[in-house]
This record gives C-alpha cells, structure tokens and sequence, in this order.
C-alpha cells in the first residue's frame, strides 16, 4: 500500500528557509518518480521539483530554480525539499506525491498517489 507523509510545512518571513520532508512507503525510490506539488488558493495545483522515473535526474520549475533544492534518501524512503530564499508568492499548501511512471514528469496528471499536504505560508 502506497503511503506519502509529508511534514516541515510552516511559517516563515520572506527570504527565509524550510525543509520539507515527504516520508514514503510501499514502493522503491529506485524505481518510481517522485516530487512535490503546490496549490496555491485558486490556482491549479503546479509541479515544483520532481526526480524522473529510475535515472535520478531532477526536475525544477522556473520559479524555483536556484531557490529549491530536490533530495532524497533511499535507504529510508525519504525525499526532501529545502526551500530557501522563500517569497510571498511560494504560499500554498505543498503536497508530495509519487507514480511507478510519472510521465511527463512533474506534471500533476501524471501521478497516481498524493500526500495529504503541508502548508507553507511566507510573510512579507
């Protein structure tokens, strides 16, 4: 059974930073993609950082490159996102989530299970 835990949510001032730590279960790392999401209130939800299905590359959108940092351990299931110089507009609720295909990777159709989501809120 396929299980996303995410916590580390929170929050924050502008240009402030925050771990966000996604523990999964029922599946390999090895294998299947997996990333994190956000939705921001009355936006669709966006693919923020993803690793590709089995090659370890990594996936980032543009408003987060050199920001966010994508990491994982697969010796106990876990994947990271450290967030740093966090703006305003990075608020939402932030959800993991993974797929044995995830393709196109980092897009949210592309993924079968999700977390439950961890809010993170960035003050001005």
């Amino acid at each position: 059974q396929v299980q996303l835990v995410e916590s580390g949510g929170g929050l924050v001032k502008s240009g402030g930073s925050l771990r966000l730590t996604c523990a999964a279960s029922g599946f390999s790392l090895d294998y299947w993609s997996i990333g994190w999401f956000r939705q921001a209130p009355g936006k669709e939800r966006e693919g923020v950082s993803c690793f590709g299905r089995g090659d370890g590359s990594t996936h980032y959108a543009d408003s987060v490159k050199g920001r966010f940092t994508i990491s994982r351990d697969n010796a106990t299931n876990t994947v990271y996102l450290q967030m740093n110089d966090l703006k305003p507009e990075d608020t939402a609720v932030y959800y993991c989530a993974a797929d044995a295909f995830g393709i196109p990777v980092c897009v949210s159709r592309s993924y079968d299970y999700w977390g439950q989501g961890t809010q993170v809120t960035v003050s001005s």
